[in-house]
């Protein structure tokens, strides 16, 4: 049995949303929090929940949505970046778009917000209409979003333009936080009333859990996935105080709920939802069958995100605060770095080797609990070694046996520093698998061995020293959950 039941899940949220469709008349705003695909946060805390979960659910949604993409004009001009994929948040609704179509969805419109007439937004947007895209502005209002007497006028959302749309449902999704697209939802919903039709919102949110305790260790790696834009999981006081029940929210819609209130009652006359977590439309606490393993899944996910955040800190990316949230975290639920077994492994591995500058370490502990270590050499990095140390151990290849010849691997590093101009020669992880999958061809134990990488996949592995960009991705690629150390090479 897997902790999370994805079948369940794609079935009953389905049939939620297309529930809150209907008490809206057929025609509802869905803003959608957190990745609509690749969500590995999600799939690493829920052991069972695919990356595509929510995809898939939407796939049996497939002919009652469309589904608008937003961008702010702040992150336009200030070329924010996706830490994750490395590319800037315009660069990212392409990417989103052409994702969605070649999976049968409609992109009815890309919406640009927060606009006050900046140059890079114009020639953002005639870049996007030379492809065909429809693209809308929407401008900021001033005192958004406490003063409601504004916003709810034709100064206000009534400035904004209209987005034409045709389906039941449309779901506006962006590239990452504060675009902008609870706005978006609000702006429609004043000019679909004020064009006499009728529509809803609803807000479609994975974390935090809201049926789930306020400090189960689900709920806590919400946290620390997001202490760097500080959000706080809290007891949503008006669901307790309208219905008598404990339900958890998040501080931002906790803060904005009068506001929402006071709008909703604008627009309809009064307002359709009595707490911030009737907003919600999220069934995952209904779909999760192994409560201990979710609670293992996210303790180590918590530590994850304390490496992370120091290993940022160290880069000069984020200040201290990221990182003592994260420490006071760990506390609420009980660890430390010491709980993740291969953090203690490879740094023994290191201990051992006598903490000499060049022995940079690595371990990682397999799904039976087996903890395999490597370090690095004047051949191979530790994350190199380590890779081929676990590949033998999985095949069944003794460890002494070297499956690429030294006489192989002298010309690759020839290359590098000789023609690529580089300065280290130790193969990186891709470089040993561009090796393998050569010599597979006539080598049997090669062959084995590149068969045993999806074995990988949900492993737990720590390194002593930060990772190159190649080597993070590779362990990426194959599902392993890696953490670093804040040291550089």
């Amino acid at each position: 049995m897997t902790a999370f039941n994805n079948d369940k899940y794609i079935s009953i949220q389905s049939e939620h949303i297309r529930e809150r469709i209907a008490m809206f008349g057929n025609k509802l705003y869905l803003e959608l929090g957190g990745k609509l695909f690749d969500d590995m946060h999600a799939s690493r805390v829920l052991p069972g929940f695919m990356p595509d979960s929510k995809l898939t659910m939407f796939t049996q949604l497939r002919d009652l949505l469309e589904i608008i993409i937003v961008l702010s004009a702040q992150d336009i001009e200030r070329n924010k970046v996706r830490q994750d994929l490395g590319i800037t948040y315009d660069e990212d609704v392409l990417r989103l778009r052409e994702a969605f179509i070649e999976r049968g969805f409609t992109v009815s419109a890309v919406v640009i917000t927060h606009y006050t007439g900046q140059r890079s937004a114009d020639d953002y947007r005639l870049r996007l209409e030379r492809q065909g895209i429809r693209v809308y502005y929407h401008y900021t209002i001033e005192g958004y979003p406490h003063n409601v007497e504004l916003i709810a006028s034709a100064e206000g959302f009534g400035r904004n333009d209209y987005v034409e749309t045709s389906r039941p449902l449309v779901v506006v999704t962006a590239p990452g936080p504060g675009s902008g697209k609870m706005a978006v939802c609000l702006s429609q919903l004043y000019n679909e009333h004020a064009r006499g039709n009728e529509a809803g919102y609803a807000k479609f949110e994975t974390f935090p859990v809201w049926n789930l305790p306020l400090k189960h260790p689900l709920n806590v790696a919400y946290e620390a996935a997001t202490a760097d834009i500080q959000d706080v999981n809290m007891i949503d006081p008006f669901h307790l105080e309208a219905y008598g029940k404990t339900a958890v929210n998040y501080n931002r819609d906790i803060e904005i709920y009068p506001v929402l209130e006071t709008l909703f009652a604008s627009i309809y006359g009064q307002s359709p939802y009595k707490s911030p977590t009737d907003m919600g439309v999220n069934m995952v606490g209904f779909c999760i069958e192994d409560d201990e393993a979710v609670r293992e899944a996210s303790k180590q996910e918590i530590i994850r995100r304390y490496f992370q955040a120091l290993c940022r800190m160290a880069n000069g990316a984020v200040n201290d605060n990221e990182v003592q949230k994260i420490a006071l975290l760990q506390k609420q639920v009980g660890i430390n770095t010491g709980y993740r077994n291969a953090v203690l492994a490879a740094r023994e591995r290191h201990a051992l080797a006598g903490y000499k500058p060049y022995a940079h370490c690595a371990a990682i502990e397999l799904h039976d609990g087996r903890i395999i270590t490597s370090e690095a050499g004047p051949l191979l990095g530790s994350s190199a070694a380590l890779l081929l140390n676990v590949m033998k151990e999985l095949a069944g290849i003794d460890h002494s046996v070297k499956l690429i010849p030294q006489e192989m691997i002298a010309p690759i590093q020839n290359t590098k520093i000789r023609y690529l101009h580089g300065k280290n020669p130790r193969l990186h992880t891709d470089e040993v698998l561009v090796a393998l999958s050569v010599l597979s061809q006539e080598d049997e134990q090669c062959r084995r061995a590149l068969d045993t990488l999806p074995l990988l996949k949900g492993c737990q592995a720590h390194s002593t020293v930060m990772l190159k960009e190649i080597d993070a991705r590779t362990f990426q690629k194959l599902g392993v959950d890696i953490t670093c150390d804040p040291a550089k090479k």
